[in-house]
């Protein structure tokens, strides 16, 4: 039932990831639920609770149960972590134990250190778990991976502004259109590398980077229009939103 614990979970807390799944062949499902349900959990953790020491014990507990997966231990019981045994390898355990210590961020009230925290940060939070998922569901570049996803961590982190500054978070230096346009410059950059190269990505591992077929609509409309982040308003036209999934399902992720 572990399987089934996770697409629901998904199904309630992640609707674009889980249209993303449903739309994968069903082998695929095997591992993207379960990474879906993992990253919700842990990106979730930081928020469930005011005190910061409880917050922390809560990202720890994940990088415990990854710690089991990676040594081929018994693993605690838990839904989610009995889904992930099944289909995560070593090397995705340890890739994914980095994505919970960057969540570590979410939990104060700090602003990022800098551009290089802010690049990690992404990297690690939308890099870790869209290579993961690609590299265990077939052959893929890693670096190309990683361009198309630091551009969907872009769009993500864009479009939770209002929700991160609402929690007293500070996701923005100043806040200024300026700073806001030029990140949009670069989430677009980086997009558009990946998928230039996007023979370096087989079909079977194409399927993970459908997730971020909304990303290059939500940047461009950050770029022609910086306010609309602090407005809360870059929700795409859900007409054009399904129109575009069903392209990039049926087409591939590059297109």
């Amino acid at each position: 039932m572990s399987f089934e614990a996770c697409a629901a979970l998904v199904e309630k807390a992640d609707p674009l990831r889980f249209r993303v799944a449903m739309a994968a062949p069903v082998p695929a499902r095997r591992i993207l639920f379960p990474l879906y349900a993992f990253n919700i959990e842990v990106a979730r953790a930081p928020w469930v609770t005011q005190e910061a020491m409880i917050a922390e014990m809560r990202l720890q507990w994940w990088r415990d149960a990854l710690e089991e997966i990676a040594q081929g231990t018994t693993v605690r019981r838990h839904e989610v972590v009995d889904a992930l045994a099944g289909c995560l390898d070593a090397e995705g355990a340890q890739c994914l134990d980095g994505l919970v210590a960057a969540r570590r961020w979410d939990v104060y009230k700090d602003p990022f250190e800098g551009p290089e925290h802010f690049d990690e940060y992404i990297n690690a939070t939308s890099g870790h778990l869209m290579w993961t998922a690609a590299r265990l569901l077939g052959p893929a570049d890693e670096s190309t991976v990683r361009d198309f996803a630091y551009g969907v961590g872009v769009a993500n982190f864009c479009q939770a502004i209002p929700a991160l500054q609402a929690q007293g978070r500070v996701p923005l230096t100043d806040g200024s259109d300026t700073e806001v346009a030029a990140l949009a410059d670069q989430g677009l950059a980086r997009l558009a590398k990946g998928r230039a190269a996007w023979r370096t990505v087989s079909k079977a591992a194409g399927a993970a980077l459908v997730a971020g077929y909304h990303a290059r609509p939500v940047l461009r409309m950050v770029q022609d229009a910086p306010a609309r982040v602090v407005a809360d308003a870059l929700n795409a036209n859900p007409a054009r939103d399904s129109l575009r999934f069903l392209n990039v399902s049926l087409r591939g992720w590059w297109r």
